[in-house]
């Protein structure tokens, strides 16, 4: 369980640097690039890639995902800038509907009851966390940078499983090449900000791009050792990770970013947490 506590920790604070980032005028931009080129140094070190498969990964799979990851990652800060960490949490946990559906469609799994309940449960508890009564238009139209997260997450989640599913490339040399490939992205960006709209590129941001780098992957490190130290309960994994993302989540926006929750949002976050039950007890009885 340790390593599931140290991925959840990991997670939760790569939210709370981006809420700091906008507090204290970090480049979001420069800082994301700079946390996928420390990704790919730390995936070299404790994955130990070869050469040979690092070549062989890149297809259309690895490129997608290496583009998509730093736009996600630019609308998980915004989000979280607009609505808070929680809320943000807790549309990329429960992001885990769109591979479910994913499943079915594509993959041709089976869509048991229990599923179809988690389901239903979860979109509830989408719309009544993200429910607030707007006073702007402005403030109204906020609520789609979690959808977004939403969505982005769970695109994303499909792509990893279609790569999972991909036996001669090992796992975590795709996951060096997708890096690999939202480094040149993200450094392409950083370009394009700083030729035409003449930003400067500050050492700060390289710094904070580190740290944020270091628990990016210690949150990916960590979920991976938790999956094989418990190979027999993967249903465990997945439950213990995204329920406490979501509760330590809470807790951190609650009371130390005194993030403002109505009755209505308190009633979304519990049926967040319970969807995640519902999908978990699906993966482990046929119902």
């Amino acid at each position: 369980m340790i390593y599931i506590l140290i991925s959840i920790c990991c997670s939760v604070t790569v939210g709370v640097l981006l809420k700091l980032a906008r507090r204290y005028q970090i480049n979001i931009i420069q800082t994301v690039t700079w946390n996928y080129f420390f990704a790919i140094i730390l995936g070299f070190i404790f994955f130990h890639p070869q050469v040979k498969d690092l070549v062989a990964a890149p297809s259309l799979l690895h490129l997608s995902l290496g583009i998509l990851l730093p736009l996600v990652f630019w609308v998980l800060a915004a989000s979280i800038k607009n609505v808070g960490i929680v809320k943000s949490d807790i549309a990329q946990r429960l992001s885990l509907f769109i591979p479910i559906l994913a499943a079915y469609f594509i993959f041709k799994e089976q869509l048991t009851g229990l599923k179809i309940l988690g389901l239903v449960v979860g979109l509830s508890a989408i719309m009544l966390t993200l429910f607030k009564k707007q006073n702007t238009a402005a403030a109204s139209s906020n609520w789609w940078y979690a959808i977004m997260v939403f969505v982005g997450f769970g695109i994303i989640d499909v792509l990893f499983k279609k790569i999972a599913q991909t036996q001669a490339v090992p796992y975590t040399s795709s996951l060096i090449v997708v890096f690999i490939i939202a480094f040149v992205i993200s450094l392409l960006s950083i370009l394009y900000f700083v030729l035409v709209k003449k930003e400067k590129i500050a050492l700060i941001n390289f710094f904070c791009g580190g740290i944020l780098g270091l628990f990016n992957f210690g949150n990916i490190l960590f979920y991976l050792k938790a999956h094989q130290s418990m190979a027999q309960n993967p249903s465990t994994v997945f439950a213990a990770m995204n329920m406490g993302v979501i509760i330590l989540g809470s807790i951190i926006g609650i009371t130390l970013f005194k993030e403002k929750f109505s009755k209505i949002n308190y009633m979304g976050l519990t049926l967040a947490l319970g969807s995640i039950i519902l999908i978990t007890l699906a993966q482990m009885y046929a119902v």
